[in-house]
């Protein structure tokens, strides 16, 4: 971007120092010279969870943001932005958007609200939770998050109310993967280093196509400036293999055979890192299972290491999955060539989409420890060493309690909750939700099943009151009792650090109106004084929640959210974040002091802090409180979060909880296998988990900038595989799953596989008919039909011009919104991981007649069926000691050991070394 600066000279982004008062030509009123001044506000991106840095630019003139653009003093984005950071601002003036909270006016589902004030929404809902909580009902209060774009915040909220009420989307997203790479480090995911990589693997739909998007994207491309090589696995050419070195094209669900193979090649040339094997990894515990009267040597290791994977040649992966084995061997060179300095991902696709996805994070970490590529420059580290989150004030302890609508007894090892068996569970168990909050989330949309989610929350005698956190509509807040409009990135706090490079940070989101006019001498109560409408903040509103809901203290709520400087008041957000800048990020005093700043006048300047510490390495750092892991030569070193403290190659927690034959890195068949796909009868593996990266899963829908540039999901199709349905680029297909099908048009292309469909999962987003406007430039009107187990979606007329406050929307050149593919999926619970497989084996075919594009049908009924399915492969708790799960692994809203325990007479303690 370039800026004028006041002596007219161009430069690349306004000096920090005139950010209070910075003067540059209107290029609106081009070629005459208007000048126009500004001040320049940082606060965090909302529209991912990467938390990259905006600046906001408010015009003196008219007291309003008339644009956003990068902070460059962020250190994770370095003030460049994806689509996404600017189109901000076209979220904040959407003219569909929520701007006072809403209830339910009649039928639940039936779309229609009136305006409610904010002290009666607020009364009632804490009623609700406290009677709830004095029956003893507190497992029926729960809070659904989608993106959090907070760290701790909601941790707090629910550990100083003592439920164990915490759900989030992860089982959907990356849950798989977190298993898999939380086996070898104790930690659900690595940091790569890809600015110092010389090589760098990446695995599918993985995080640089939409997750940590612009930060890894921007220093991913740096290394390859830098001469750094690139693979990417994927079955669908996307943006990311375009630019690679290598594009490997598996059949889905292969990749862990690929990458089996690539190990035995590291191994058969001796290349393996034995320094660092011998000195971090587990080899004794596997030479004591696997060979019990054998030599408890390091020798002994390698020669065991070498005969497990003997099999797994390139030949045997070529087979498998129909990549080269040369161009494995490519590969493998690489890796061995770049040693230390090797460095990769994968997050979604592979490792969600699949039965045993796990085993593709741990198959892939295995090549970072055969490296010795943890911990190292260029390589990757566990997550936590490059991310910081700071401690609040009166943190309340951990709660005690074990909700098992969260955490079923049939997953004792899934890494994050099973959010997305919701209705089966509640069902299954007998149980209902008296009070429901989603948030930055939209279940009836997003999740696999979505007609059992729309039988659920109509049900009022399952779900008493559902609360919707929401700026914007969405699929899900149609069917909720209060609609409650939350602020954009421009309009809330939110402190950020997310593991984006080699390096620890924090972000400050922060309302931009809000601070702008306190700088120029007004006072504000609320965020809310300042927002559109009646749009409040979160901070705010759980804090007014929780006060209302103890206004004595006698629960012990209230005590949390009181003020750690005026003794007895309710604390403000300010106040909240002033006490956490000053007392719990290391350096951040010391550096606003050296810029004549207290912490929080700096964090509002700067937007972004670099946390310092080392971040490389950590695993070597010397303990003397006898922690860590007794090294042999008189030192303990701070080694990793496993039961071994050191990397595992072997798994005795798979073990123990009844997986002997998974305690190593492995390859377990999809469900959808080349041998399960009989393409006589059209068969193909739907690939729907890739996203276009300027796209936000549902929150798209109302920013028109980002809609303008992609705003339709077709069928992409292989030409072999068009020509054998009979179909061509524009025609409508019908897809069928096995509870029910979808329609949706055609685009043939090159760029994916044969026997291989693929559709992105962010759009064909609709709203009811006779229902709120909800974005009717990215949404279809569709009538709704509910007939016993029968759901089904039917177009009436997709997206188009219309009027409105913003005269864009009077523009809308595009007609086709997408189909709801999800709705036509049925829940695929991996039985260890938890992990919904989102790959569907699926048949194509030409569109019948009557059908329309976006047309969906589903049977609620037969989803049920297949959960019953994917359900009976699960080995229930308890485990060893009587324990519901592994005391070790990370699980949100932590509770106390106590709750662990399902066997009343056992009494569980946490393994050495964690």
């Amino acid at each position: 971007m370039t800026q004028a600066s006041n002596d007219g000279e161009l430069s690349a982004y306004p000096p920090f120092e005139e950010w209070g008062e910075w003067s540059e030509w209107d290029a609106k009123k081009w070629p005459e010279k208007v000048e126009r001044t500004y001040s320049l506000h940082p606060t965090i991106c909302f529209n991912c969870e990467a938390g990259c840095g905006l600046l906001c630019y408010v015009d003196h003139e008219t007291g309003q943001i008339s644009r956003i653009e990068g902070n460059p003093r962020h250190p994770g984005s370095r003030g460049r932005n994806c689509a996404k950071g600017p189109a901000t601002l076209s979220q904040l003036e959407d003219p569909d958007r929520i701007l006072h909270p809403l209830k339910r006016v009649g039928k639940r589902g039936a779309g229609k609200f009136e305006e409610v004030g904010w002290d009666e929404v607020l009364d009632d809902l804490a009623g609700r939770i406290t009677t709830a909580f004095d029956e003893g009902r507190h497992d029926e209060v729960m809070y659904h998050v989608g993106r959090p774009g907070h760290d701790g915040t909601m941790d707090r909220v629910l550990k100083a109310w003592g439920i164990d009420g915490h759900n989030s989307h992860t089982n959907v997203c990356s849950g798989a993967a977190r298993l898999g790479y939380s086996l070898w480090s104790g930690d659900d995911r690595p940091s790569p280093d890809y600015e110092n990589a010389r090589f760098m693997l990446l695995i599918s739909a993985h995080l640089e196509t939409g997750h940590y998007f612009n930060p890894h994207a921007q220093r991913i491309m740096d290394a390859k400036s830098a001469g750094a090589k690139i693979a990417v696995v994927d079955a669908r050419l996307s943006n990311t293999a375009s630019m690679a070195d290598h594009w490997l094209a598996p059949w889905p669900g292969t990749e862990a055979a690929m990458l089996l193979a690539i190990a035995h090649e590291i191994l058969s040339r001796e290349a393996e890192n034995r320094e660092f094997l011998e000195r971090w990894v587990n080899w004794e515990q596997w030479l004591a299972s696997a060979r019990p009267e054998g030599p408890r040597t390091f020798p002994a290791f390698l020669d065991l290491l070498r005969e497990q994977y003997r099999e797994w040649t390139p030949e045997t992966a070529e087979a498998e999955s129909g990549v080269p084995a040369a161009q494995l061997r490519e590969v493998a060179d690489g890796i061995c060539d770049a040693g230390t300095a090797f460095s990769s991902h994968v997050w979604r696709s592979a490792a969600s989409g699949n039965l045993g996805g796990w085993q593709v994070a741990r198959c892939l970490y295995f090549l970072q420890v055969l490296m010795g590529a943890v911990g190292t420059v260029g390589g990757v580290a566990p997550n936590r060493w490059n991310k910081f989150v700071p401690k609040a004030a009166n943190e309340p302890p951990p709660h005690s309690r074990w909700n098992e609508v969260i955490w079923p007894k049939q997953w004792p090892l899934s890494h994050h909750e099973l959010s997305f068996l919701l209705p089966h569970l509640l069902r299954e168990q007998g149980r209902r939700i008296d009070t429901y909050f989603t948030r930055v989330y939209n279940p009836v949309w997003t999740n696999p099943d979505g007609g059992s989610w729309l039988e659920m929350l109509a049900d009022e005698d399952q779900v008493g009151c559902h609360v919707a956190l929401t700026p914007t509509w969405n699929e899900t807040a149609f069917f909720a009792d209060y609609v409650l409009p939350m602020g954009h990135s421009t309009e809330r706090h939110d402190l950020m650090s997310q593991e984006t490079h080699a390096g620890r940070w924090i972000g400050f989101r922060q309302p931009v109106m809000r601070v702008h006019r306190e700088r120029a001498g007004e006072s504000f109560d609320r965020t809310s004084e300042t927002n559109p409408g009646e749009v409040w903040e979160e901070d705010e509103f759980w804090t007014e929640l929780s006060w209302r809901m103890d206004p004595d203290g006698e629960r012990g709520i209230r005590q949390h959210f009181e003020s750690p400087y005026r003794e007895g008041e309710r604390i403000t957000a300010s106040e909240h974040y002033r006490w956490m800048f000053e007392n719990s990020v290391p350096g951040l005093p010391e550096a606003a002091a050296a810029e004549g700043m207290e912490p929080l006048e700096y964090m509002r300047r700067v937007g972004a802090f670099a946390v310092p510490g080392e971040t490389t390495m950590r695993h070597e750092e010397e303990v003397d409180d006898g922690g860590g892991v007794d090294m042999g030569d008189g030192t303990r070193r701070r080694g990793f979060e496993t039961p071994s403290g050191r990397l595992e190659i072997y798994s005795s927690t798979m073990a123990e909880w009844g997986w002997e034959d998974q305690t190593l890195p492995g390859y377990i068949e999809s469900h959808v296998h080349p041998s399960k796909i009989d393409s006589g009868k059209s068969e193909y593996l739907l690939l729907p988990t890739f996203r276009l990266p300027n796209l936000i899963h549902t929150r798209s829908g109302n920013a028109k900038w980002l809609y303008e540039i992609s705003h339709t999901n077709p069928l992409w199709l292989h030409p072999q595989d068009a020509e054998r349905i009979g179909v061509a680029t524009g025609d409508a297909a019908r897809v069928a799953t096995d509870i029910g099908h979808f329609v949706v048009p055609v685009w043939v292309t090159e760029g994916l596989r044969p026997g291989v469909v693929a559709c992105s999962h962010h759009l064909g987003r609709w709203r009811l008919k006779g229902g709120p406007q909800a974005q009717s430039w990215s949404s279809s009107e569709v009538d709704l039909s509910r007939k016993g187990s029968r759901v089904s979606l039917r177009v009436r007329r997709g997206p188009g011009a219309y009027k409105s406050d913003d005269p864009d929307s009077s523009r809308v050149f595009w007609t086709d919104g997408g189909v709801h593919q999800n709705l036509t999926f049925p829940v695929h619970p991996d039985p260890i991981s938890g992990m919904h497989c989102w790959h569907q084996k699926v048949v194509v075919t030409p569109a019948q007649s009557g059908d329309k594009p976006g047309d969906v049908s589903v049977d609620t009924a037969k989803s049920r069926a297949v959960y019953e399915q994917w359900r009976r492969d699960t080995k229930p708790a308890p485990g060893p000691g009587g324990l519901r799960r592994p005391l070790h692994f990370l699980r949100p809203l932590k509770p106390t050991p106590a709750a662990y325990r399902l066997d009343p007479e056992s009494t569980p303690s946490a393994p050495a070394g964690v």
